[in-house]
């Protein structure tokens, strides 16, 4: 049969198949969108989707590319611009509030907190008192060691001053008492962890400050340390989502705490000096980490209730989190507002379909589209092409695969048009069930490996075509049928714990029950 004009050449940016010696030859798309094989009407709404963000429902059995249509999806979206943080309510500590900060912002505040960070100097070269009021100068001797040597290692004495004793004087009794008088040393003995004091610049005095920093000495001048304290007035927050994040977050609804977010539990709950603030011990849902980008729900008919949630969060595009335990000790903490402004790509199986929530069904057909994927797609040659991209593809992601040679590729398009036929009951089309098909690829090549063959041969496809069978399959090579595995395979305890009528559903050739007894 010949083939249609339009689909007779190969597909666009790729060479023909008896063109090429290997895959390392066939062109991978930067465009991620075009590595989805034979999915052209869902790649094409999935675009729109991404531009207008719209939401999506895909279709189909598993394996034939819906959590990689959404990942691409994902990928064509601007990066995020907001970032989500939960602040510290001093009135009402269960009501931490959220404030949300743009990408300008954040870049500003980084730059005001690096302006705190000081500057490093030796220890050498601050102030003769300062060093040893840090640690990092013996009194004695003037030898600089980092602080945390509590005796010089140039004298053995202690680079303590303790309060009455002159310099020099040393301590006879160091090794019984010495530790306890270093204990007894007031607050301002050294060593300090931060020192203040004056200094002249330009002839205009200034307070400055140094901290200890490892071996070196950080110093702030007079602007650091007041940014620094007005840094310090504020109200304390923790982000929540990130900046820089990654705008495809999949969701599995395993927990609500995943999927919502929650409240950590703390046994002294808010105590200010043995418990947490309840803005510490927040944590974000999917649906709140998806902001901005996309959230996929993979089997979203499993997720029962859940789904009410999901529907919550996409007509309002906020969602609150709240300890989701009652008898945890964030169960009276509250965040309201949490943005949550994501484009939901959700997946289902076509017997699945009916327990989708209506209303949520109905959200994301009135707000983006509903789309059937293809299971397989025409035996031309531009599809043959795809195919071979797609083998080039997994080689590529796999990493530890030979390249394949052409011979290769042209057995698995034979693979991939028998199971088109015996899968789907299409004739001279080629299977759109690459997950498996990717498994067949990764066989054969694990089988080139072993052997250290330079390449991906056919030899190699053919024989993993054997191993890469079902288990069913391979049950009934060995036994005939799957029932009759069960017959030789169970033991006779495990028959009597299956129950007895699995064991008599046939009257022996005697007539009596029990034909297996």
């Amino acid at each position: 049969m010949a083939e249609p004009a339009d689909t007779a050449t190969p597909g666009r940016g790729l060479p023909a198949l008896d063109e090429i010696e290997t895959t390392d030859q066939i062109p991978i798309p930067s465009d991620p969108l075009e590595r989805v094989i034979g999915q052209e009407k869902a790649v094409e709404i999935a675009r729109v989707a991404a531009y207008q963000r719209r939401h999506l429902l895909l279709v189909g059995p598993p394996g034939i590319g819906k959590s990689m249509t959404a990942q691409a999806l994902a990928l064509h979206l601007d990066r995020p611009r907001t970032e989500i943080r939960i602040v510290h309510n001093p009135e009402n500590p269960e009501r931490p509030t959220v404030e949300v900060v743009n990408r300008d912002e954040v870049h500003a505040e980084h730059e005001a907190r690096r302006s705190t960070e000081g500057e490093l100097i030796a220890p050498t070269e601050a102030p003769a008192s300062v060093a040893e009021r840090l640690g990092y100068r013996c009194p004695r001797c003037s030898f600089y060691s980092p602080p945390l040597d509590r005796y010089c290692p140039s004298c053995g004495n202690s680079k303590q001053v303790v309060p009455g004793m002159a310099p020099g004087s040393g301590n006879p009794f160091r090794d019984l008492v010495g530790g306890i008088l270093e204990l007894t040393v007031s607050p301002g003995g050294n060593p300090q962890e931060s020192v203040r004091t004056t200094r002249l610049r330009n002839g205009v005095e200034e307070v400055v400050g140094y901290e200890r920093a490892g071996d070196k000495i950080k110093l702030l001048d007079q602007r650091a340390l007041e940014r620094r304290r007005q840094l310090q007035r504020e109200s304390p927050r923790k982000v929540l989502v990130k900046l820089d994040r990654n705008s495809f977050v999949m969701a599995t609804g395993a927990s609500e705490t995943e999927l919502l977010g929650d409240v950590r539990h703390d046994p002294y709950g808010g105590h200010p000096q043995l418990g947490t603030l309840p803005y510490e011990r927040t944590i974000p849902g999917a649906v709140h980490e998806a902001h901005e980008g996309v959230l996929f729900l993979d089997e979203l008919p499993h997720l029962g209730h859940l789904q009410r949630h999901i529907l919550t969060a996409m007509q309002e595009k906020r969602f609150p989190i709240t300890g989701r335990n009652p008898q945890s000790g964030g169960a009276s903490v509250r965040v309201d507002s949490v943005p949550c402004d994501f484009i939901l790509v959700a997946a289902a199986n076509i017997a699945d379909i009916p327990k989708i929530l209506a209303p949520l069904r109905s959200r994301i057909a009135g707000g983006g589209y509903e789309v059937l994927l293809e299971t397989s797609m025409p035996d031309t040659e531009r599809n043959r092409m795809r195919l071979a991209q797609f083998c080039a593809q997994e080689i590529a992601t796999d990493g530890r695969i030979r390249p394949a040679t052409r011979e290769a590729v042209e057995e698995l398009i034979r693979e991939a048009r028998r199971r088109a036929e015996a899968l789907d009951g299409r004739k001279n089309a080629l299977t759109l069930r690459l997950r498996e098909l990717g498994g067949l690829i990764r066989t054969a090549g694990d089988l080139a490996a072993i052997e250290r063959s330079e390449h991906l041969e056919a030899s190699h496809v053919r024989e993993a075509m054997l191993r890469a069978r079902s288990i069913e399959e391979q049950i009934k090579d060995v036994y005939g049928s799957f029932y009759g595995g069960i017959q030789r395979d169970v033991s006779e305890a495990q028959r009597q714990s299956m129950g007895y009528y699995q064991w008599n559903e046939h009257a022996d050739p005697g007539g009596a029950p029990g034909g297996y007894g």
